[in-house]
């Protein structure tokens, strides 16, 4: 498999990131895999979530204006918890936040439910370190249906476990946001992924708390999952891989448009530090445009960026051929 580091300074893990890297020594046990066991309360939630988002579908065209715009606000607030905060921000480091930011975005995470930050990212953390093995929590080479929905159905692989375990996890645990909020994960998820997008609406300008809770709730919440499911589902299957041909995460633009900007994916696994996780900056990628803005506020500082030339280098190195530098 091909060397994974590029010789310039940009790319070089710092000390406190190489978790992230992605661990060559990981050999899956020999022997037959464990069984499958289904977790049916979890199967009965999320079917009865998206039955519920697929009736608040039928009831978007009966809802006002400021419903709509309303959906909308939430669905960005909620995704940005994910990509913004939990991800780029809490899983790698690729930027240093505010105290309100970091608060911001606890809030953001809250409402997008899934799984409190610290939890998210030591599973992401996994993800990257053994990507599509028997530790990766979502291993794709399982299929499209298990990396999508089907791991959050099921008992994780024992493997999965094992090496959350082992990682170095000091960086949250010393961040008193992430440890807040994952001490009042229940109450938090409640009022904001719930309580505050059904409440709103019907309290602020009288909107049918029936269609309140159906749409800016239940199918915001459904549409925000699905969105980053697709990032370890779609965008490990189909695409191009520009920049390292021996794994399976690709460039897929339809879902760094509906992941906003989380779609670049063989770029990210690629140089996963890079808070862009993406050469290509702002296009198509809103969480990027996010962070840009909150540095120039000032709440934001240190994004890292991989320099050009080790991206070039990379793609000539170790791409499928498909890499553009023009």
């Amino acid at each position: 498999m091909p060397d994974r580091d590029i010789k310039s300074p940009i790319w070089h893990p710092e000390p406190e990131t190489v978790e992230d890297v992605f661990d060559h020594t990981y050999k899956e046990k020999a022997g037959p895999k464990p069984p499958s066991v289904i977790v049916w309360r979890n199967v009965f939630l999320m079917s009865f979530l998206h039955v519920g988002a697929l009736y608040g579908l039928f009831l978007f065209p009966s809802a006002s204006v400021l419903t709509w715009i309303w959906f909308f606000a939430c669905l960005l607030f909620s995704a940005l918890g994910i990509t913004a905060g939990a991800h780029r921000l809490w899983s790698h480091r690729s930027y240093k936040a505010s105290l309100p930011l970091r608060i911001f975005l606890a809030f953001a995470n809250s409402m997008a439910f899934q799984n409190d930050i610290y939890e998210w990212s030591r599973d992401h953390r996994v993800h990257h370190k053994y990507s599509e093995t028997d530790a990766d929590p979502h291993n794709a080479v399982r299929g499209f249906f298990f990396s999508h929905i089907g791991w959050l159905l099921v008992r994780k692989h024992p493997d999965v476990i094992e090496k959350g375990r082992k990682l170095e996890l000091s960086d949250l645990k010393a961040d008193k946001v992430v440890m807040f909020q994952r001490r009042f994960y229940k109450s938090s998820v409640l009022l904001m992924c719930f309580s505050v997008p059904t409440l709103v609406p019907w309290l602020v300008w009288g909107e049918s708390l029936w269609v309140a809770y159906f749409v800016p709730a239940l199918l915001r919440y459904a549409i925000v999952l699905n969105a980053t499911w697709l990032v370890n589902s779609a965008a490990h299957m189909w695409g191009n891989r520009p920049y390292d041909g021996s794994i399976n995460p690709r460039e897929n633009r339809f879902v760094a448009f509906s992941a906003i900007g989380e779609g670049f994916h063989n770029y990210h696994h690629t140089f996963p530090f890079d808070y862009a996780t993406s050469e290509f900056g702002c296009k198509l990628n809103l969480t990027t445009c996010f962070i840009d803005f909150m540095c120039f506020l000032g709440l934001a500082r240190e994004p890292k960026r991989v320099s050009r030339e080790a991206v070039l280098a990379r793609a000539q190195r170790t791409g499928d051929g498909s890499h553009r530098s023009g």
